[in-house]
């Protein structure tokens, strides 16, 4: 059924009018409860695959990664579809509009997405307030929210720091996790920080931020992740998690979208990523050891695939373009059959 909506209506819609359109009907249905009780009846939700992380219950392995829901408006939607938990995001200090349409492209052969976003997002204090109001009620309280935290466009790199920590103060009470992003190819000069001798100084400026600001509101410390691209080389994906293991960071979300491709401006997420991320997220869990968390993203299509990152080692998996081109049942459907691997496992032990 979603298959032939996608291709007689949604794939001839422009790819983030359509976006827009969706995840407002998505919210739409999760602000009546009549109908967020049928969907989640309907979709039958994560049933047995919930762990606990950082004094967390987590209802599933599978989250929404960053770019779906850049300001806070849709996490209990998009729980309502069967996701475990949401990352928010991606956040900047400042509000900004992002690059000029068009910025979002399908590439259909290859259920992909082209995006050149830019970070568009109403900045750190309008989501914060918004997280704040969120956290204020009993679903809010019992969602997994992640908030992804980026460099904003007019600040210069030498002041990336104090950017980024800006926001973290503004958003740790309300997060349980950030994710410091220096990995979208669509701000310029921001993957430069991803080299060790300009991301320890953001790393540290985010710990502090988010420290201060949760004693503050009276909680424990908020984990900190770092998010790469997968274009990074080997020996500087082993500098990162060297870097991440010294600054005794919570983990690294893995991967980004690739710029290796001839399409056009901007990252390519979806199926081509798989591969590259599953190697990235290898190589991690072997250098940093059992204990760091690590969030395997890119080019999760099916179960299948899920299963292959938590195989080499993800904690956590992700996924976006995935739930575009396989529709509302996507997550829902991911989540149950993580869910029965976790109980199979518990029945054989």
């Amino acid at each position: 059924m979603y298959r032939l909506l996608f291709d007689l209506v949604l794939r001839r819609l422009d790819p983030e009018q359509a976006h827009a359109w969706s995840f407002a009907l998505i919210r739409g249905v999760s602000d009546v409860p009549g109908l967020r009780w049928l969907v989640g009846r309907v979709l039958g939700g994560p049933p047995t695959g919930a762990l606990t992380l950082w004094g967390r219950r987590w209802p599933s392995r599978l989250g929404l990664a960053a770019g779906f829901d850049k300001d806070g408006h849709g996490v209990l939607g998009m729980t309502m579809l069967g996701f475990g938990f949401v990352e928010v995001g991606t956040v900047t200090a400042q509000p900004q509009p992002g690059n000029e349409p068009p910025r979002l492209w399908r590439v259909l052969d290859q259920q992909a997405l082209r995006n050149r976003m830019g970070f568009n997002n109403e900045g750190s204090a309008v989501v914060a307030e918004r997280l704040r109001r969120l956290r204020a009620t009993r679903r809010g309280r019992a969602a997994v929210i992640g908030v992804n935290i980026g460099k904003s466009r007019v600040t210069p790199v030498e002041h990336a720091a104090t950017d980024y920590a800006t926001s973290a103060g503004r958003l740790a009470p309300y997060a349980d996790y950030l994710v410091v992003n220096v990995s979208s190819p669509n701000t310029p000069g921001l993957r430069d920080l991803q080299a060790v001798d300009a991301l320890r100084p953001v790393l540290e400026a985010t710990r502090v931020a988010a420290d201060e600001a949760t004693v503050r509101a009276g909680r424990g410390p908020c984990p900190l992740l770092v998010k790469i691209a997968p274009d990074l080389s080997d020996d500087d994906v082993d500098a990162v998690a060297e870097l991440v293991a010294e600054l005794g960071l919570d983990g690294v979300v893995a991967v980004n979208t690739t710029i290796a491709h001839d399409l056009g401006p901007g990252g390519l997420s979806g199926p081509p990523l798989l591969s590259r991320g599953l190697d990235v997220v290898a190589r991690l869990r072997d250098r940093l050891g059992p204990e760091a968390v690590i969030i395997g993203v890119g080019g999760i299509s099916t179960p299948a695939d899920a299963r292959g990152y938590l195989a080499v080692g993800a904690t956590l998996v992700q996924a976006y373009t995935g739930l575009i081109y396989r529709g509302p049942f996507f997550a829902a459907r991911i989540s149950r059959a993580l869910g029965v691997d976790a109980s199979r496992s518990r029945t054989e032990v």
